[in-house]
């Protein structure tokens, strides 16, 4: 019988064939685990906007940094709970001077916040848990390192067809930084 590779049915992918859950993550293509689930980030954002009053992107550094930089949510995750939360009259828009919106929690947020107390001690445990085991995740400045060069590569590739020569000292520059990190 076949399986798709990515397919929980796989044997490769089960614990004892050495795949496991990161193995189903992570795969060839270095996909990143979903660390959240449903209205955890909700939950997560409403828990961090309680203890300080913060803008978006200061939300998203506070995740990230709580994560050892292992993970760091998209704006297009974070800026669409903060609407809702908003919405739901849970937490408020702030005004400063300039662009930037500061989220304060609302009665209404601290009495959610109150209710889910449990839940999100039960998440931000979890969040520990993954900085344990993974000795706090990998260093911001290579997560950082590995977005620019993502984001390199696909800014390139987006400018038009690569020629044999473009595409071989590419190709080459990769392998080389790959044997390079390899020997380190």
């Amino acid at each position: 019988m076949r399986f798709h590779p990515y397919s929980r049915a796989c044997p490769q992918n089960d614990s004892a064939s050495g795949g496991g859950r990161l193995h189903r993550h992570f795969g060839l293509f270095g996909a990143r685990p979903r660390f959240f689930g449903q209205g955890d980030v909700r939950l997560i954002i409403l828990k961090l906007i309680g203890e300080k009053p913060s803008h978006g992107y200061e939300i998203i550094k506070a995740i990230e940094d709580r994560l050892g930089g292992a993970y760091s949510p998209s704006p297009g995750i974070v800026y669409p709970a903060l609407t809702l939360l908003e919405e739901q009259g849970l937490i408020r828009v702030e005004t400063t001077d300039g662009p930037r919106k500061l989220y304060e929690i609302t009665p209404e947020g601290k009495t959610e916040l109150e209710r889910n107390h449990a839940l999100a001690e039960e998440i931000f445990a979890r969040i520990a848990a993954i900085n344990a085991r993974h000795g706090g995740g990998p260093a911001p400045q290579i997560v950082r390192a590995m977005e620019n060069l993502k984001l390199a590569l696909r800014l390139r590739l987006s400018q038009g067809p690569l020629d044999v020569e473009q595409v071989a000292r590419i190709a080459n520059l990769l392998d080389e930084a790959a044997k390079s990190v390899e020997g380190s």
